[in-house]
């Protein structure tokens, strides 16, 4: 009886330790997962435009947008200039004017990213827009693309500003929860 107990006893601490490395294994996997996600969504997305398009839309928030905003228009890529002035803007008034280029600057209702995309939509149409240039930072370039996408029936195109390396882990978090309530609770324009 006695040694049945201490077999027994054997073959559960080898099923634990056995559960403990797919455990373990599983949340590896898991991790790498999460990390190759973030780096592909959040840190490094996929950019570019061609060499013109209807309309900069540059999007409200953190680092670098109006310099890369600013230089597009400059370089006459689009007829028309569009800045957010919401509530994680740039910090400053309405630019200056770019001769040639059409300078619209916005408050948008809501504050966010969705009320940006719903305010460049009906500018789009307005203007009858076929392709805009979103200049958002790179943390904000999936959930940017996905509104526009909603609200927005032409080409979406993105171009990045930089942002500042000690902003990362704060943006990541906060990305990955804008992202998911944009793709699970808010799923139209």
């Amino acid at each position: 009886m006695r040694l049945g107990r201490i077999l027994g006893g054997l073959k559960t601490s080898r099923w634990t330790a056995r559960t403990w490395r797919r455990v373990f294994v599983t949340s590896a996997v898991i991790f790498v997962l999460f990390c190759m996600a973030t780096a592909r969504l959040i840190v490094w997305p996929a950019q570019g435009m061609p060499s013109r398009v209807d309309a900069i839309v540059m999007l409200a928030g953190p680092g670098e947008r109006l310099p890369v905003a600013l230089r597009l228009a400059r370089e006459h890529r689009a007829p028309v200039l569009v800045v957010s002035q919401g509530q994680h803007g740039y910090g400053g008034p309405c630019p200056p004017s770019t001769p040639g280029v059409k300078l619209i600057c916005f408050e948008p209702d809501p504050g966010d990213t969705r009320g940006e995309a719903e305010f460049a939509g009906r500018l789009a149409k307005q203007y009858h827009w076929s392709s805009i240039v979103l200049v958002t930072g790179p943390q904000q370039d999936t959930r940017a693309r996905i509104w526009m996408e909603r609200c927005f029936d032409g080409s979406v195109y993105v171009v990045t500003g930089s942002l500042p390396l000690g902003s990362w882990p704060y943006q990541i978090a906060y990305e990955w929860g804008a992202l998911a309530k944009a793709l699970i609770m808010q799923r139209s324009c």
